[in-house]
């Protein structure tokens, strides 16, 4: 949810990757590890004097930023330490093309890193993103509890780990080390369900990136479709933070007893993202409206001066074929690579949520070969000429993806799916169906009869 401060790279890196593969990690269930010997890390004589934080920062209106992000602060009094426990560190320097290749695999090592809150606050006040900051009520043997976990990870063993978006990142550090100090509390008044999936979530979180809200609930599979538990839900930092400010402490001042989270401080306020067009919405409009458009288009051609019989073509061809050369390679380029992501992380990536999509059906790999076709379209305003042998491939191909089309639609509309796709099938599907029947009618020029000569 964040990314090293001090690396310029790791945040291209983070573009290139969440844009170009669009994928989400997976989630998988862990248990804090449990220090062998805790004596060995020392701790203040004085823990009164040691204070912690919790650190939430907002949502950002970059990919990256749009889940927010959490870190711990301790002051000590004593020694005037003030640093802060940053858990979204990540090393991106064996350079773009492998940390993609180990991102798509699942491979994302992430680590602590420790800064003073100068270099922390300076960095979100650049992206102007708001920050919260709130005083932890802990007791001295809870802080004594949360220090030597907090040394125990500072160890060249333990500061990498692996990276999960759901279940191991910076805010569920926080938040596992937090139950761990208050001895199972923050978990046991958090052992419910919510009334939301956690494709509702990445929805939500992406309002602002229309590109990236829409291809990943196309990339995610049924696995996101469960409701989130309220202790799950905590991967967010707003969710983390309001559940601890919900909760009573075991630390009373005068008699009376504290909220966990108190002295609440707004260290920098910004504004919250734009949100953008509904991305369902925007692909069915820039799809439907020019495909039936351009079926008024149509106009019949005689195959030959002589010849009775006459195909389909296109009135005004140039303008026509050039639009439909631009649909063309929309709808390759997208169809193409979404299906080569949900394939190839099939068998070759640990991103479980990209596994067994029923989006396969609509979706095809070798959709990417049509932007050769859509390209003869846009520069040559012709027709893509078949021969005899290619004529009954291509008829086979179109048939298929209708089919494709059929099924996936009536998975939606029955319900007869546990993945959640109908947002997609009354979206995609009737513009896409009707421009596969378009460019299958002018899109290709039949081959002319053996009987023809001219």
């Amino acid at each position: 949810m964040n990314r090293n401060p001090a690396s310029k790279a790791a945040r291209l890196c983070s573009v290139f990757v969440t844009l170009l593969i669009l994928v989400l990690v997976s989630w998988r269930s862990f248990a804090l590890e449990s220090i062998v010997n805790p004596d060995q890390y020392s701790v203040p004589a004085d823990l009164s004097s040691v204070h912690f934080y919790l650190i939430t920062v907002d949502v950002g209106d970059m990919v990256w930023d749009n889940f927010g992000h959490t870190a711990l602060r301790i002051y000590d009094e004593n020694t005037g330490s003030d640093l802060v426990y940053n858990w979204g560190v990540f090393d991106a320097s064996e350079g773009v093309v492998q940390f993609s290749f180990n991102f798509f695999k699942g491979i994302m090592n992430y680590s602590l890193g420790i800064h003073t809150p100068a270099q922390e606050f300076n960095m979100y006040r650049s992206q102007q993103r708001t920050l919260w900051q709130d005083k932890i009520n802990l007791s001295n043997p809870q802080k004594e509890i949360l220090y030597r976990r907090l040394q125990w990870n500072q160890q060249p063993e333990n500061i990498v780990y692996p990276y999960q978006y759901f279940s191991d990142n910076c805010t569920t550090k926080v938040r596992d080390y937090l139950n761990e100090a208050l001895a199972g509390k923050l978990a046991a008044s958090n052992a419910g369900i919510t009334d939301k999936t956690f494709r509702q979530q990445v929805q939500e979180h992406y309002e602002s990136v229309a590109l990236v809200d829409f291809s990943l609930d196309i990339l995610m599979n049924s696995n996101l479709d469960r409701n989130v538990s309220e202790w799950e839900e905590m991967f967010l930092p707003l969710s983390l933070r309001q559940n601890l400010l919900e909760l009573d402490s075991d630390v009373a001042i005068n008699g009376e007893r504290q909220k966990l989270l108190s002295d609440s401080q707004i260290i920098m306020e910004f504004s919250p993202p734009n949100v953008e067009a509904d991305p369902n919405k925007l692909a069915s409009i820039t799809l439907l409206a020019p495909v039936l458009l351009m079926f008024l288009m149509m106009k019949k051609i005689p195959m030959s001066y002589f010849a009775t019989h006459s195909r389909i073509g296109l009135k005004m061809a140039g303008l026509n074929f050039r639009i439909l050369g631009l649909l063309g390679l929309i709808t390759a380029t997208f169809s193409g690579v979404y299906g080569v992501l949900m394939l190839a992380s099939w068998f070759v990536s640990d991103h479980l949520d990209l596994h067994h999509n029923i989006n396969l059906l609509l979706f095809w790999p070798t959709d990417i070969f049509g932007l050769l076709v859509a390209l003869r379209w846009l520069f040559f305003c012709k027709p893509w000429p078949l021969t005899n042998n290619s004529t009954p491939f291509l008829n086979y191909y179109m048939i298929a993806h209708l089919l494709g089309m059929a099924v996936y639609a009536a998975l939606a509309f029955f319900e007869l799916s546990s993945q959640s796709i109908l947002p997609i099938a009354t979206s995609v599907v009737p513009g896409f169906a009707l421009f596969t029947i378009l460019v299958w009618i002018v899109g290709f020029e039949p081959a002319k009869p053996k009987t023809v000569f001219f």
